[in-house]
């Protein structure tokens, strides 16, 4: 293993922790929304069905 196939599994794993603390950041904004936004976007429904098709 040579420092560049380091250094590109070290990128890619900060880049996958980067990905789930957006996705945590933005799940958290959108539950403090009021009741009937999230109701009109469909959260969290529409993100449940998503999810759980991957």
């Amino acid at each position: 293993m040579n420092g560049f196939t380091i250094l590109r599994s070290v990128q890619h794993y900060v880049g996958k922790i980067r990905t789930v603390r957006n996705e945590i950041r933005t799940q958290r904004f959108l539950n403090t929304l009021p009741a009937d936004i999230r109701k009109d976007i469909g959260w969290p429904d529409l993100y449940d069905g998503r999810v759980r098709k991957n």
